[in-house]
């Protein structure tokens, strides 16, 4: 192949690798792509094989100026289809990503087959990147996957070390009523209780590995040159506001999914999809026959994990409802289990007209359906936003990490949710999809989720403030001016 010209922009996009980062990831290295970048993503070989698996080998074949290169995690080698534990990729990442990644960034260099990299875009849980930036000279900003609430959260982990709150002395923490305790010293938060900071705190080690790595990493970001929140203003104003105060140099650029509609139609790299399940489609021929806002959406997401008899409830609380639901139940959402193998056939003879179950599905369409009503939602980052721009009210089930925080968040402040019970129970699974589905306060949270929607829709558009800020964080954060 030819040499390059040098002159096109170069940027390196290193998400930390779930599914929930690689997302937003690529979205934001899609828009860069059509603003003229030569764009190299890397994955790490673990899910590349995965993306191999589930969309094909083509799916990672790139084009001339939008690669994937691969990293190892340092992990044991695996073909499992399934999301990684979580508390070991993080400690793996961390302590053995940094060589690799630096090793990429040279061999990159001495190619001639592509423009020197100019820029760096790392995960804001990847922030050895970082310093692999500064030492090569390289301009990198950091891109905080998740919500600016749960930025600030995990930037408070010292603060409750300082305060003794964490580490708990023992496991009685959970049940006797310490979480409820209010909380008023968090810049930016109101009406916050103990239970809605990141679920990492509730450790009683304060070397209990996920509870260091994301107090690290958030603190690790304010070492950068700049932060990306993808998020809107009028959504997570007071927190930006506090974040800004302390460190004033973020871009807020989202919703990147309502964003990426500024997408050129003769985009190449609009085909480009991060799904690590092979997507069923089918779902949306099966919503093509439903009533309009009749359906009720479920979905835990790639890393939520539960009992069986978690599983069974929500599954008999569904069917008690007697609405039309769409199910997608992942191969290992159950703990130790093929989740196939859980629900009985009585089950399934009781829903068999008006229930459909499904691996994965691709989630943004399902949203967007009319006929869908509600989502039952675990809450993470990536499908909140999905969910305000499409304009749907939420049933909340948080379960790890800033789950808990933005379920706080769309019950209070957003007003588009109502909480499950963590112990799920059918009769409240029922009741609460009868009251989102046609009861008064149901009514009232889709109808806020529309404004928000409209909100989410605006800040988007050419010439508003999200757009404005992607153009100003190529023209400053990524020192390009084309």
């Amino acid at each position: 192949m030819s040499s390059i010209s040098g002159s096109k922009p170069h940027a390196v996009c290193l998400p930390f690798p779930a599914q929930g980062h690689v997302n937003p990831m690529l979205q934001l290295a899609k828009l860069l792509h059509s603003r003229g970048f030569h764009v190299t993503f890397v994955n790490t070989e673990f899910n590349h094989r995965r993306l191999i698996r589930s969309r094909g080998p083509d799916s990672v074949k790139g084009l001339e100026d939008f690669r994937f290169e691969t990293i190892p995690d340092g992990l044991p080698p695996s073909d499992h289809d399934a999301t990684q534990d979580v508390p070991l990729l993080c400690d793996s990442t961390r302590k053995n990503c940094s060589g690799p990644f630096k090793e990429l960034l040279h061999k990159l260099k001495c190619s001639s087959e592509v423009p020197p990299v100019t820029s760096m875009i790392i995960d804001g849980t990847m922030t050895f990147g970082i310093k692999a930036a500064k030492e090569l000279g390289i301009q990198e900003v950091v891109l905080w996957t998740a919500s600016a609430c749960s930025f600030m959260g995990y930037l408070q982990f010292d603060e409750l070390l300082k305060r003794g709150i964490v580490p708990f002395r023992d496991e009685n923490f959970m049940q006797d009523g310490t979480l409820d305790t209010p909380i008023d010293w968090v810049p930016g938060m109101k009406n916050l209780r103990l239970k809605d900071f990141p679920s990492f705190m509730r450790t009683q080690s304060a070397d209990d590995v996920m509870f260091d790595f994301l107090g690290s990493e958030a603190q690790n970001c304010l070492k950068s040159s700049a932060i990306i929140f993808n998020t809107f203003r009028e959504f997570e104003h007071e927190v930006l506001d506090s974040i800004s105060a302390k460190f004033p140099n973020i871009y807020i650029i989202g919703p990147l999914p309502l964003l990426n509609r500024h997408l050129p139609a003769e985009s190449r790299v609009k085909s480009l999809n991060s799904s690590l399940w092979a997507e069923d489609s089918t779902c949306l021929e099966w919503l093509n026959r439903r009533e309009p806002n009749s359906v009720v959406y479920v979905n835990y997401g790639s890393i939520t994990t539960m009992t069986k008899e978690n599983l069974r409830e929500f599954a008999w609380g569904l069917a008690k409802s007697k609405r039309p639901f769409l199910w997608i139940v992942r191969p290992d959402v159950v703990t130790g289990s093929d989740s196939a193998t859980v629900l009985p056939e009585e089950f399934f003879e009781e829903i068999k007209d008006r229930g459909l179950l499904a691996k994965w599905c691709p989630q943004k369409e399902v949203l967007e359906h009319s006929s869908v009503g509600v989502f039952l939602t675990h809450c993470g980052w990536n499908s909140t936003l999905e969910t305000v721009s499409s304009g749907v009210p939420m049933i909340c089930w948080p379960f790890f990490a800033d789950q808990q925080t933005i379920c706080r968040f769309a019950c209070t402040t957003w007003g588009i949710g109502v909480e499950v019970n963590n112990d799920v129970k059918r009769d409240e699974v029922s009741e609460l999809v009868k009251e989102m589905m046609e009861g008064n306060k149901g009514k009232k949270m889709r109808e806020k989720a529309l404004e928000w929607k409209k909100k989410a829709v605006e800040a988007t558009d050419i010439g508003a403030e999200s757009y404005n800020n992607f153009d100003r964080l190529i023209r400053e954060g990524l020192g390009y001016g084309g």
